[in-house]
């Protein structure tokens, strides 16, 4: 007779203490979990879907940046911005034409609509621009609520930054992406974390300690050793693998962040990637955020998740293809053809593109954390030196467990920037028939992105 395996119903953590501190280290989807088909958990739940935001700063460079055809299978010439993300078409769908319906403001409307799906909220007026917040929420907080309400995990949401914010006095719409809504001007945001050291110790719940209590702390996993071994002995041989490339994901990202303490000095901030030669560190920096936010997606620490890559406005300086001011200066003072903005955007969406490639060679249930995710990826602008809110610049990416079909250029001209919100959130599994606020309200989502 055939020893029957006992199922776990859904997610696994394992928790110990290092140093005084209780540490968790989410496992990720084992095939133990599932059911016989491997399209649900064993006890009929279905297999998670992650949202996330992942936003850039200041728009495009348009004339580089459309596909030539609308329709399945797009494609863009040698020298365009969407050159690095050919690769992961097939999770990847441009949006073209829609447009901002609220009433503008240069920055601060465009920031609200396409993260929020409203307005956006004047607070103050200053030097010759105003202060501002989102009046709504924020999509990623949307979907944490609807993700929190069916079963909480241990994050209603994560929120990273890769580029550091760089100063503005223009409210909570340039310095902070996810924000909860403030109908009544007060500051109600979810901050980006910027350091990946801390981001890290906020994974694994180490709060800040001595020197002589983080030498304690050698690694999150010493604390539940005994556990994993219990656990390899249930596992099958490709479980077991899983778990393995699971484990080496966590030690390799705490050997990158970690540094030699030394005698009892508080060292720099190991994660903080300081400027080399006054350039910021944004490839790297981008890595070890991805890398930080894949692995909390694949343990269960969150289902909704947000990436503040450059802010709104972005004062971001693009070195690496020759820029010396920041972004935002760059784009009111580059002559065209805008050589300079048009390559930054082509780094930026390199830098997306590892992102995507994380999640697709990060192994989820029977698929990769990319099929299980509904990603919108945005920016303020159409392009930065006119503050044209025309024409957004849009992406959702991932198959949404199923239900976003991918590789498709959809445009509507002037259509409502909201839509495309809509699609990304019931991508996710939002039961959505109709979203936004005031003029960004729509009840037609972008059925051509939908999966049949």
């Amino acid at each position: 007779m055939s020893r029957k395996i006992e199922r776990p119903s859904r997610r696994l953590f394992l928790r110990g203490m290092l140093g005084g501190a209780a540490v968790a280290v989410g496992l990720p989807i084992f095939e133990m979990m599932l059911n016989d088909n491997g399209d649900a958990f064993a006890n009929g739940e279905d297999i998670p879907t992650r949202f996330g935001l992942w936003f850039f700063g200041n728009g495009v460079h348009l004339p580089s940046w459309t596909p030539p055809t609308i329709g399945p299978d797009w494609t863009v010439p040698d020298d365009y911005a969407l050159v690095p993300l050919l690769p992961y078409k097939d999770y990847v769908s441009v949006i073209s034409g829609l447009s901002v319906k609220s009433p503008r403001h240069p920055h601060h409307s465009g920031m609200s609509a396409v993260c929020s799906g409203g307005p956006h909220l004047k607070i103050d007026d200053v030097r010759d621009t105003i202060v501002s917040t989102m009046k709504y929420p924020s999509i990623d907080q949307v979907a944490a609520q609807y993700f929190q309400s069916l079963a909480p995990s241990p994050y209603k949401s994560l929120e990273a930054a890769v580029t550091r914010f760089r100063g503005t006095d223009e409210g909570t719409s340039f310095q902070h992406l996810s924000h909860n809504g403030s109908k009544s001007g007060e500051t109600n945001v979810n901050p980006s974390e910027e350091s990946p050291h801390a981001f890290f110790e906020r994974l694994f719940n180490k709060g800040a300690g001595s020197p002589q209590v983080d030498r304690a702390r050698a690694s999150v996993l010493d604390a539940v050793s005994g556990q994993i071994k219990t656990l390899q002995g249930r596992l099958g041989a490709k479980d077991k693998q899983r778990l393995e490339q699971h484990l080496t994901s966590i030690s390799e990202i705490e050997s990158r962040l970690n540094v030699p303490i030394g005698e009892c000095n508080k060292p720099d901030d190991p994660g903080g990637f300081p400027d080399l030669a006054s350039n910021e560190q944004i490839a790297e920096k981008n890595k070890a955020m991805t890398d930080l936010m894949a692995l909390a997606l694949s343990c269960g620490l969150t289902r909704s998740f947000s990436i503040l890559y450059s802010t709104c406005g972005s004062g971001a300086v693009f070195w690496m293809v020759g820029a010396t001011d920041g972004q935002h200066y760059m784009n009111h003072t580059e002559p065209a053809p805008y050589t300079k903005q048009k390559d930054a955007v082509r780094f930026t969406m390199g830098q997306l593109a590892y992102f995507l490639d994380r999640l697709k060679n990060t192994p989820d249930a029977t698929g990769n954390l990319l099929d299980h995710s509904s990603i919108f990826v945005c920016t303020e602008h159409t392009e930065g030196w006119t503050h044209s809110q025309d024409d957004l610049p849009m992406l959702l990416c991932g198959k949404g467990g199923g239900r976003l079909r991918g590789n498709y250029h959809y445009r509507q001209d002037g259509g409502n920037a909201s839509r495309a919100l809509m699609t990304a959130l019931r991508g996710a599994g939002l039961p959505l028939t109709e979203f936004g606020y005031e003029e960004g309200y729509v009840k037609d989502p972008i059925v051509e992105l939908e999966a049949s």
